[in-house]
């Protein structure tokens, strides 16, 4: 039989691997905020003419936009972000580069984000997963009420949740500071799904857990911990592929507007069935067991005998 939970610590150290390097690139960098979250204005272009996204570049630093972001869309067009800009500007900024460019040009779409409501969606978006997570705590803790210290199957839960969510940010950071990819609106919806997906396969195997206990299988928690994992590996399995198929088809011929939506789905989906699995489950047994200081010993180096 397949000892999930006996490995656990290198599940752990796994996890630890992904997630540092992440949060290090978010406390140096950060991550880079899209036009909801830093004002702005953002605009969707297309030329009738053949023009290359270079050309564009330079054509916008020679109008005094040397800072605009520039993204190709898959259908075409190009979507381009600069400072707040007014009407006006922007009516300038068109007949400009349709000078430049020696090609006519459609505006597709345009909208301008202030400072202000930039700032109230950046509040509102972390207002609106710490609530989720709390709620998520103690439905938990009420849904497994029979069991001893409910609490503890909440609180393992949140974890395995923050690391569902430190995988995501942590990647979006590097991706940020590397590719300048931005995080939008699209994102928080991303990243509460991503929330959502990973709590629910947690409690598929926690719900696993709390019927072997019931039946009695094992004196041993941890053998019935890692039976329940075992257990629910297929349908976990399963229901991911399942629904990374049709992530992964969405991300290759889907628009370029959802594209980092998707990529979130993508990475919290792979992340949740992961953490439900190899990372709450067996903090249940660690700490049934009290082996928070084994995993500590269990990181340092052996000392040579003198």
């Amino acid at each position: 039989m397949m000892d999930i939970v006996g490995k656990r610590f290198w599940f752990f150290l796994i996890s630890a691997l992904v997630i540092i390097p992440g949060v290090v690139s978010l406390a140096v960098f950060g991550l880079e905020l899209g036009v909801d979250f830093s004002s702005g204005t953002t605009m969707t272009f297309r030329f009738d003419a053949e023009v290359q996204q270079g050309e564009l570049r330079q054509a916008l630093a020679d109008l005094g936009y040397d800072e605009a972001m520039i993204q190709r869309t898959g259908e075409g067009d190009f979507l381009v972000r600069t400072r707040q800009i007014s009407s006006a500007e922007r009516q300038e900024l068109i007949s400009g580069l349709e000078a430049d460019l020696n090609s006519e040009l459609t505006l597709r779409d345009s909208y301008t984000v202030s400072p202000i409501i930039a700032t109230e969606t950046g509040r509102n978006a972390a207002i609106a997963v710490g609530i989720a997570a709390v709620f998520m705590l103690f439905y938990i803790a009420w849904a497994f009420r029979r069991m001893p210290k409910p609490l503890r199957w909440g609180l393992c839960a949140i974890v395995a949740l923050l690391h569902d969510v430190l995988v995501v940010m942590g990647i979006f950071s590097i991706l940020g500071w590397v590719a300048g990819v931005q995080i939008d609106a699209m994102f928080i919806t991303g990243m509460l799904t991503v929330v959502g997906y990973s709590v629910n396969n947690t409690v598929v195997v926690f719900d696993r857990i709390r019927e072997n206990v019931s039946k009695g299988i094992s004196k041993d928690f941890e053998v019935t911990v890692n039976s329940s994992i075992l257990e629910t590996l297929g349908r976990s399995l399963n229901t991911s592929l399942t629904t990374l198929f049709v992530i992964l088809a969405i991300f290759l011929f889907g628009g370029v507007t959802i594209h980092y939506f998707i990529l979130v789905l993508l990475i919290g989906v792979i992340a949740g069935t992961y953490s439900s699995m190899c990372i709450a489950s067996p903090l249940l047994v660690i700490w049934d067991r009290g082996e928070w200081g084994r995993f500590v010993s269990w990181l340092r180096p052996a000392k040579k005998p003198a």
